[in-house]
């Protein structure tokens, strides 16, 4: 079962968002956004829609998975670190971006989608939070660079 999430790119009150059904967590698209989207990058991201998976590089077309014609014992060797979108691999339609122009709006399309954590980068940062409703970051933004160091505290 994916842990699912949205990720956004915020210009002041409007969230443009997307859809990634699987690893939503902070110890991996946490971790990915992070580390290698800054706001171009995660504007790029956003453009393509709805993902399956989340990964360092946008990467270009390919299979959508290993068991799609042609991809291979070698599938994660050539695609292992390219995002997977819904609508560029796969060629489903209406998994594109969404516009809300507001914070509230943005967590009630995150809660409708089923989405566990989402991400949103604003003036260059990245922040996080989840639906759960009874955790500190549940429906508010929390920078992620904190949630994730207090992630790590714990793990030590």
């Amino acid at each position: 079962m994916g842990t699912r999430s949205r990720i956004a790119v915020m210009h002041g009150p409007v969230a443009k968002s997307i859809y990634c059904h699987w690893d939503g967590y902070l110890e991996h698209n946490g971790a990915i956004l992070q580390e290698h989207y800054d706001s171009s990058k995660a504007n790029e991201l956003v453009a393509l829609g709805d993902l399956s998976s989340l990964r360092p590089d946008i990467g270009v077309k390919h299979p959508f998975s290993c068991l799609d014609a042609d991809a291979g014992s070698d599938y994660e060797e050539r695609y292992g670190n390219m995002c997977t979108f819904y609508d560029r691999d796969r060629g489903e339609t209406e998994c594109t971006w969404s516009v809300d122009h507001t914070f509230e709006d943005f967590l009630d399309r995150t809660k409708g989608c089923g989405a566990e954590f989402y991400y949103v980068i604003k003036d260059g940062v990245w922040y996080v939070g989840d639906t759960y409703g009874s955790t500190e970051l549940s429906n508010k933004l929390t920078p992620l660079a904190e949630a994730m160091q207090a992630v790590e505290t714990v793990d030590q």
